[in-house]
């Protein structure tokens, strides 16, 4: 019940899930929110390595629900178990929302020359032009 006390913006952190080791090389980040129609791998518990599609997500209990994923009652019928957020791993990602991707992108890698070139003081840097002119 202590998840009613919390407010909407900060359940949504909850909901994060880490990714795959392919995944966090390719989009710099080790852990993502987790959305409707990203693959996961559960992790712990009775389905531990199951993989599925996300169908449904509780944003209220940090829950969801993953196809192939059910269990039968004791009447008669199947039911949907609902999995943690905490015990999954994202394996592929929704990418149709332009937003949540803009900030997975790689940062462009800055020109090495020019970085060290700054480090150095002026006068050393004088010194390797006086020194060029010579030869």
């Amino acid at each position: 019940m202590l998840y009613k006390l919390i407010s909407k913006h900060k359940r949504e952190k909850l909901l994060g899930a880490s990714l795959s080791e392919n995944l966090r090389e390719q989009h710099n980040r080790r852990s993502i929110r987790i959305v409707k129609g990203d693959t996961v791998r559960i992790l712990r518990g009775e389905y531990a390595g199951i993989e599925g599609k996300v169908e449904k997500v509780n944003t209220v209990r940090s829950t969801l629900s993953i196809e192939g994923v059910q269990r039968e009652k004791i009447r008669g019928g199947k039911v949907k178990v609902q999995i943690h957020a905490s015990n999954v791993q994202i394996i592929s990602l929704n990418t149709d929302d332009e937003y949540r991707m803009k900030g997975t992108r790689k940062k462009k890698e800055k020109n090495p020359k020019s970085a060290n070139q700054k480090k150095m003081k002026k006068s050393t840097v004088k010194k390797e032009i006086v020194q060029e002119k010579e030869k």
